[in-house]
């Protein structure tokens, strides 16, 4: 039996931005799924509650049982709102809100970025696929990259650092 730890990135990957119910051997989390960790398939979970500021939960991956999907949001909207929670602003070290045309913008700048030096890169709704071996989530800096080879995801954010358009 496949369990959630020895799973791979591409199946993680299919429960960004959705809403889902964690259960470990002792408790259950519900959240929107932001990231899970590559290293430790740690799952980052957000909530928003009514009139609070988000709340973020991290799932440790040797505990997690089971992953249900609870709710796909199939807006694009989702990705971006959760994004938001960990956008820094420039210098203030607080949480800056980052519209989805600012994010629309950045992506398509970094797209840009990347063909420019000839690597293929598809969109694929809130993310970017470069080369078919990493993708790029939003806020869309070189900080955003995963990749399980780490020799590609260390060269593609060096070339992401050189881009003056993300400084």
């Amino acid at each position: 039996m496949c369990t959630w730890s020895n799973s791979k990135p591409p199946k993680w990957a299919t429960y960004l931005s959705k809403f889902v119910n964690v259960s470990t051997h002792s408790s259950q989390y519900k959240g929107w799924v932001f990231t899970v960790d590559p290293v430790s398939a740690s799952i980052v979970l957000v909530t928003f509650p009514d009139a609070s500021p988000p709340r973020v939960q991290v799932v440790l991956g040797h505990q997690v049982a089971s992953v249900e999907v609870l709710q796909d949001d199939g807006s694009h909207g989702n990705a971006s709102r959760l994004a938001s929670v960990f956008s820094s602003s420039g210098g203030g070290g607080g949480v800056a809100l980052v519209t989805p045309e600012e994010l629309q913008q950045r992506r398509a700048s970094m797209r840009r970025w990347i063909e420019r030096h000839h690597i293929p890169v598809t969109e694929d709704g809130e993310l970017l696929r470069v080369a078919g071996v990493l993708t790029i989530s939003a806020p869309y800096g070189a900080e955003d990259c995963s990749s399980s080879n780490e020799i590609i995801l260390s060269r593609v954010q060096s070339l992401l650092h050189s881009n003056p358009e993300l400084k």
